[in-house]
């Protein structure tokens, strides 16, 4: 069911000629443009008002690119952390949580940030769209699309490396709307993509987009619009774990809107984002001083994908390079990159179980542990003002509590199928 919703208003700036142009529809770049460079939602409304806790993720609505809302939907939430906070001697530790905590007010089942984005992206598609929305991932963004997806009635092709699977459990039965592909065995996310890739060559589906889709962007700012509005004030740091680093793009974006608010003062945060070494294409690239990302072998990095316990963070092509990416968010916030190894990490996700009360992902824990490694190299003042994005959490006890279902896959590919192959199975599929 639909709630009854104003469409927000808003309009598209092109980050690489300043032009302004309309959404005509389902946009991801600058119409008759054509260096690489991402496109910006420019809303009508330049102060947030936020629409309430019973809205779900569209209390934020004003700085959502959206057509409608739909059911279900949470929002991130922020709190003051005490035990994580006092165990590493922090003043102003914020945490902004992304999952499922019902004592906190934190409802995402899916027990992750990427509800975000889908809330958001499938709030940009015109209802009367009859095509299929075709969705990359490792894991986490797959569940939360499904999820919504489902609930919405919305067609939805999934492609999936094979390994992960079984990341894909849900508290109730999907709706058979929602159809899986899978790349083979020894597959990583990259492979995934380029499945996708091929898919949205094929008659009536249609590319989410990725880091494109200023809907994904936007749905990924909720983190930080959550952390502002709680706290009062924009935070000096921003901690989070990456693997397209689209969510701190987001973040960036929101922050820049934030100042443009003039509520919440005018600092932007130092963007802290981490990866899981040895998995680290971003870190490499941004100690090198280079915009551009560095050569890294595809079986090598398949081999550093399957060392890494955050595998959501394992994307070979993240949105860094180009124009109003990673790279520019953070040059000019005067962020950095960091890594964490699976054992530090999996030593920050016991230490904030035992400290917070609850257990968190690897990604998140890659996070927890870079700002552990910040705090003790003495680079980051106890005194602070910290975001810590928590991107994922409460699946342990979700599943606890929860009879789950898995999603079965519907089609299965090599590492490199043939358009030709790829359109013939999808025509064997009825939505």
């Amino acid at each position: 069911m639909q709630s009854v919703f104003t469409p927000t208003q808003y309009k598209l700036l092109s980050l690489a000629t300043g032009k302004i142009f309309k959404d005509n529809g389902w946009m991801l770049d600058a119409p008759g443009e054509d260096k690489p460079a991402l496109i910006r939602a420019i809303y009508e409304r330049q102060q947030l008002h936020l629409r309430g806790n019973d809205t779900g993720l569209y209390t934020f609505s004003d700085w959502l690119p959206l057509k409608r809302t739909l059911e279900g939907s949470s929002a991130p939430v922020t709190y003051k952390s005490e035990g994580l906070a006092a165990t590493l001697g922090l003043k102003n530790l914020w945490i902004t949580f992304s999952g499922y905590w019902p004592e906190k007010g934190a409802g995402m089942t899916t027990c992750s940030f990427k509800e975000t984005e889908a809330y958001s992206v499938c709030g940009r598609m015109d209802p009367a769209l009859k095509q299929v929305l075709v969705v990359a991932s490792a894991g986490n963004t797959a569940r939360a699309f499904a999820k919504v997806c489902s609930e919405n009635n919305i067609p939805l092709l999934l492609c999936v490396p094979h390994d992960y699977i079984n990341a894909l459990w849900f508290e109730k039965p999907l709706n058979p709307c929602v159809k899986l592909a899978v790349t083979a065995h020894g597959s990583d996310y990259f492979d995934a993509i380029y499945l996708s890739n091929l898919a949205t060559q094929c008659e009536g589906f249609l590319a989410e987009g990725g880091a494109k889709n200023v809907a994904r962007r936007d749905g990924m700012g909720t983190t930080v619009l959550s952390a502002v509005t709680t706290i009062g004030q924009i935070p000096e740091y921003y901690f989070q774990a990456v693997g397209s680093g689209t969510g701190a793009i987001a973040a960036w974006e929101a922050n820049l809107r934030l100042i443009a608010d003039g509520r919440f003062g005018s600092n932007k945060m130092k963007l802290m984002v981490s990866q899981n070494a040895p998995f680290q294409p971003i870190y490499d690239a941004w100690k090198a001083g280079s915009r551009a990302m560095l050569p890294y072998d595809d079986d090598l990095a398949r081999e550093h994908v399957t060392e890494i316990d955050a595998k959501v963070l394992s994307n070979r092509r993240p949105p860094y390079p180009i124009k109003g990416g990673l790279y520019d968010a953070l040059l000019d916030t005067g962020g950095d990159v960091l890594k964490a190894t699976n054992r530090e990490a999996r030593a920050a996700k016991e230490l904030f179980l035992e400290t917070e009360g609850i257990d968190i992902y690897s990604a998140a824990a890659v996070a927890t542990a870079s700002l552990k490694n910040e705090l003790n190299a003495g680079r980051l003042d106890p005194d602070a003002l910290i975001m810590l994005n928590i991107t994922g959490a409460g699946e342990e006890r979700f599943k606890r509590e929860h009879s789950l279902f898995y999603l079965e896959p519907s089609l299965h590919f090599d590492i490199t199928p043939e358009l030709q192959e790829v359109r013939e199975k999808l025509n064997t599929l009825t939505w």
